[in-house]
Parts: C-alpha cells; structure tokens; sequence
C-alpha cells in the first residue's frame, strides 16, 4: 500500500513561497500592471514612441513575474491534491509523478528566492551583455564565441527574450567581441554576476602540437537604462563610422554599408552595431548602448570618489573570476564562490543557474561584510 507523506516538505515549501511573495509584493505588483494596461491601452500612445516601449516593456515585464508567481502558487495546490490521489489509489506511478514535481518546484522556489536578493539600483533590468577574446589565439576567439553560446543558450532554457546586436567574426575561428541584449526582468541583476574574466584551458584544436592551451575571454554585463537617454553627447564628441556588416570569413551579410561604429572621442569607448536591417536603426541602438555606458562611467566615478574621501578603495574589474577545464579532470570552478560542475558540456549548453545563484549569496554576502 502506497504512502506517501510530502506534507512536511510540501509546507517548507509553502512558507519560503509566502516569505517570497511578501518580498515581491504581488498586491504593489497587480496595481501596477494595472495602470501599466491603462496607460499602453491610451489611443495616443504611440504618439511618442519611446515611452510607449517603455510602457510595453514594463507591462510586460511585470505580466511575466506575476504569472511566475501565480504559477507557482497553483503547481504548490495541484502537488497537494497529486498527493492525495496517489494515496487514495495506491499508484505507484502518481507517487513518482508527485517526488518529480516537489524536486522541480524545489529548485524553482530557491531560484526565486535567489531573486528576491537582487536589490541593487539596476537589478530589475534587462541586460547588454558584451563578450571580447582575450589572449589565446583562436582558442581564445572560440572560447568567447563558446561563452556567447551558452548565454544564449541560457536564455533560451529560461525562455528570455534573446538579441544579437552586434558581432565581430575572427579571421580564424570564432569570435572577436559580440553584443548581445537578453530581455527580462532581472537579468542584469541576474546575469551581472558573470562580468569578469573568464578562464579556458584545454588541449587546442587548432594547434599542431599535443599540448595544452590556455585562453581567455572577458565577460561585460550593464543594464538597460531608460533615462540613459537623458545623457547629453554633443555631436563633436562622437566620431561615427560607417562599414558594411559581415558574417563568418568576412562574407557581406548584406549590400549596404549599414553597420555603424561610435567612437566617444573623450572615454575612448566604442560601440558598434550591425544586426539591425538599417544604418538609422543600427546608429539608434549604438547611441542607447553609448549612453547607458558613460551613465554607468558617470556613477562609478561618483561612487570611486565617495570611497577615496572615505579612504577605502578596491578595484576587483578584470579579475578572473570562473575557469573551464577542458582536459583530464573535467572541470567548471568558480573562483570566488567555489561553485563546481563536473559537466562542462551541459554548463557550456546553459546550465548556468547554481554557479549564477551562488554567485548572488555570495555578492549578497560580500556585500554586507
């Protein structure tokens, strides 16, 4: 005779769910997807095009989170009655069926409470995510376009809204830098804990010789920023280049020069863009980018300045923070949290979420030292 008793876990679950739910304030969440609605639903709307997608992209956003909610509320009620039934039958099978689900909204619960650690200033906004090869030769340029990959193959598990805004193709294998937008809420505050360097080492494909190749890619996470726009470039800080986009082996993707490069004369910072079908276009997402950048330049160097006058600074940007064993022992370590994964190829097809949760707890921590 079956019995099953999840009881105990079933309400462990129930009560980190309601600490979850309070933190996320579905009640402040439903009143604003509430007037979020009125306002996309205005016949004007489109007037001005940029606060309408900002309207739609916020409405969405909180739409998405709402039904995550929600959605887990309901999984939480259906288990309780597969409990039961698989109880009153004796089935075997609906027993299975009721571990199975306990064990993935488990996951599903933590990974939500993970979340609710994002705080930060920017942390609810969709992520540009920026990837460039490091030392390593075409090792290096494959591992950065291997990294791109399993970012998106990332968001793609999630099921995350994914744009490929700009890549540079290496004459060998792989990539140079690419750029790459992933649209959701939460992702930069999500995906902010991969910024750094990452670390490659592995028997080269691409080398004559048996023997082992260290690579290395860098990893740049910002948010995307509405009131970035409200940065100011004036026109003689900016020199703009115009070329034509190319694919793989520098074959041309299209017929005209459409791809634009921005320059800002006084940081030095560059942005390039080509995937959009028009120069206006690829030059509008170049600029948004730009700005959220020197946004971003802007508060580091206002936070830099409150650390020297306070006589505390630390500087951790370019610090390897992640190594990809390749040989031997198969092997992904996280320097910092000491995450590990003895599965390179399924980190490599995006199972990402243990070394990104620990990632979180362990800035959370950092934070609170």
């Amino acid at each position: 005779m079956l019995e099953l008793d999840l009881s105990a876990d079933i309400q462990a679950l129930r009560q980190t769910f309601g600490d979850i739910s309070e933190v996320v304030d579905v009640s402040r969440l439903r009143e604003d997807i509430a007037r979020l609605s009125e306002e996309a639903g205005a016949p004007d709307l489109w007037d001005d095009t940029e606060r309408a997608q900002k309207v739609t992209s916020a409405l969405s956003h909180r739409q998405s989170e709402l039904a995550r909610i929600t959605g887990i509320a309901q999984r939480l009620d259906d288990l309780e009655v597969l409990v039961e039934l698989a109880n009153e039958m004796g089935d075997e099978e609906s027993g299975l069926e009721a571990r199975n689900e306990l064990a993935a909204l488990t996951e599903v619960i933590n990974q939500l409470e993970v979340q609710t650690l994002l705080d930060g200033e920017y942390d609810d906004r969709s992520a540009i995510i920026t990837i460039r090869s490091g030392a390593g030769g075409d090792d290096a340029t494959d591992f950065a376009e291997m990294l791109m990959r399993m970012y998106l193959r990332w968001a793609e598990k999630h099921k995350y809204p994914a744009k490929v805004m700009d890549t540079s193709y290496a004459e060998g294998a792989g990539i140079k830098s690419a750029t790459f937008e992933i649209d959701a809420p939460y992702a930069f505050g999500t995906l902010s804990v991969e910024a750094g360097t990452h670390r490659l080492a592995r028997i080269s494909p691409f080398g004559s010789a048996d023997k082992r190749q260290t690579s290395f890619a860098a990893v740049e996470v910002i948010p995307l920023m509405e009131e970035a726009t409200a940065v100011e470039i004036p026109e003689g800080d900016i020199r703009v280049d115009v070329f034509r986009s190319s694919g793989p082996g520098g074959q041309s993707v299209n017929t005209t020069d459409s791809a634009v490069r921005l320059t800002h004369l006084p940081t030095g910072i560059v942005v390039s863009m080509q995937n959009e079908k028009s120069q206006i276009q690829n030059r509008a997402a170049a600029m948004r980018v730009l700005q959220t950048r020197l946004l971003l330049l802007q508060k580091e160097e206002e936070a830099a300045k409150k650390k020297e006058l306070a006589g505390n600074i630390t500087a951790s940007w370019g610090d390897q923070m992640r190594s990809y064993f390749l040989y031997g022992q198969q092997l992904v370590k996280d320097l910092r949290t000491g995450q590990e994964s003895g599965n390179p190829a399924a980190v490599f097809d995006g199972d990402l979420d243990d070394f990104i949760s620990a990632g979180i707890r362990w800035r959370k921590r950092k934070d609170e030292d």
